[in-house]
């Protein structure tokens, strides 16, 4: 309905009723403000919980296995050699030892020759279907060809058997083309045969010449001598796995050491997570004059960041054992500012890594409890060695938690206040329009009886002008 001027009365009523909703939404203008706060609330605590999250990534990386005292790196004196060091590799352990032979594969290559790719294959020897042998004379599968198929067709059908075996076709001229057939695999267990109808056991193989396969060898310090199926030696010595690419026979020594650098990076990596954290608290509850931060002088927000803090200051039980007095990261080159952030001086923390890893493992690692669940990864978690790492682990765990974290439970929580003030809106708007409706009936019943008067005072006029005056009647 709508009523868009008064004829009788003059009176603009859209613009009337307009004025007056406005007057009337001023409820759900108040509802729709707090919904607005309430999501920025929302955004701001998942904001600061992705910060969290990267912060216990970060803590992680320093309480796994392969954290500080155990990163390990490989060097080794040849180009041709490559290695890699676990945690268990000793530092200061070295092997030396000469390259004798790389792993290869087993080739095959028909005694047969056909005259192009898409000759028919079975006008020559090897007969069809062929048996796969394995090393010790098993049967691996069978391969067979249709009638007709050609080279190329025998080719793709050993390719696509599953049975480990790579096929191709060599053109050794214009008329003159070979099938070759070979180990998707290396080393001497790789040996396979390729047995033609006809053939037995003794006689299998015979329409193929064959290289048979090889392990790689390498000999170490002049005569203990290793092979390995592949160029990989896995645990050559302790935690130490080494790859080879060339034979030579002069000495290669790899040598296992402290994987500083990787180290340096994962401190690096958790005094900037950390920092992050501070920052974004910082940003979203800054009290200073003129702020508009969204969760000004929040509580749970500059507690937790307060936590972070306190987490770092706090000497590290049994960290300084060696001087009797608790330890303190400061030691290990990562100190607190007067802004009240996070400092780290890789050059100290190098240095003390150097001279004693030990120690620096138990101040800037340590390790986390399952808590009560039993399960790793949950709010309940718990410092079970004490270290920097573990600490910050344990307080971005419970903060960031996908189910029950801090931050998690506040982003909820507006959550769920912004759903309510949404019920509340959309109530507000069935209610205004209904208010709209009304005072627009309204208006146009009163327009409807001025209307009305309007023309009963006109018939009253008409009526009363109709009567004969007393002057005319007079005379």
């Amino acid at each position: 309905m709508s009523v868009s001027s008064g004829l009788i009365s003059g009176i603009n009523y859209d613009d009337m009723i307009t004025q007056l909703m406005k007057i009337e939404a001023n409820p759900q203008t108040l509802l729709k403000g707090r919904l607005s706060a309430a999501q920025k609330d929302a955004a701001a605590f998942r904001d600061i919980n992705t910060s969290f999250a990267g912060l216990l990534t970060a803590a992680q990386a320093l309480t796994a296995d392969a954290g500080i005292a155990s990163a390990r790196s490989a060097t080794s004196s040849s180009t041709a050699v490559t290695a890699s060091a676990g945690t268990t590799a000793v530092p200061g352990s070295s092997v030396t030892f000469t390259v004798d032979k790389l792993a290869t594969a087993q080739t095959s290559v028909s005694t047969a020759t056909w005259s192009s790719r898409t000759a028919d294959v079975r006008t020559q020897q090897p007969g069809w279907p062929l048996t796969v042998l394995d090393e010790n004379g098993a049967t691996v599968g069978s391969i067979d060809v249709p009638a007709g198929a050609t080279l190329n067709d025998a080719a793709d059908a050993i390719n696509k058997s599953g049975f480990g075996l790579s096929a191709t076709v060599l053109q050794l001229s214009p008329t003159q083309f070979k099938l070759q057939v070979g180990s998707t695999t290396t080393g001497a267990d790789s040996k396979f045969r390729l047995q033609a109808p006809g053939e037995d056991a003794t006689t299998a193989g015979s329409a193929f010449a064959t290289t048979d396969p090889t392990d790689a060898q390498i000999t170490i310090g002049g005569s203990l001598v290793a092979t390995s199926p592949s160029n990989t030696f896995s645990e050559l010595a302790t935690g130490l796995s080494v790859t080879v690419s060339a034979t030579s026979a002069t000495p290669s020594t790899v040598t296992v050491g402290t994987d500083t650098k990787a180290v340096t990076d994962k401190v690096q990596a958790l005094v900037t997570a950390a920092n992050a954290v501070l920052d974004k608290i910082g940003q979203y509850t800054d009290t200073t004059a003129g702020s508009t931060a969204v969760l000004k002088g929040n509580f749970d927000l500059t507690n937790l960041a307060n936590q972070v803090l306190q987490t770092v200051s706090t000497a590290v039980t049994g960290g300084g054992a060696t001087s009797g007095t608790n330890g303190s990261v400061s030691s290990a080159g990562i100190q607190l500012t007067r802004e009240g952030r996070l400092a780290f001086d890789a050059s100290v923390f190098q240095a003390k890594l150097a001279a004693d890893p030990a120690v620096v493992q138990r101040l800037l690692g340590g390790s986390v409890d399952a808590g009560t669940d039993g399960r790793t990864g949950s709010v309940d978690d718990a410092v079970a060695t004490d270290g920097l790492a573990a600490r910050l682990q344990v307080l971005a765990q419970r903060a960031s938690d996908s189910t029950s974290g801090l931050l998690t439970s506040l982003a909820k929580g507006q959550d769920s206040i912004g759903s309510d003030l949404q019920d509340q809106i959309d109530s507000w708007d069935l209610r205004l329009q209904l208010r709209k409706d009304s005072l627009t009936a309204q208006f146009s019943a009163m327009e409807t009886v001025l209307g009305t008067l309007q023309s009963q005072g006109n018939w009253l006029a008409g009526q009363i002008n109709s009567l004969p005056s007393w002057s005319s009647s007079k005379s």
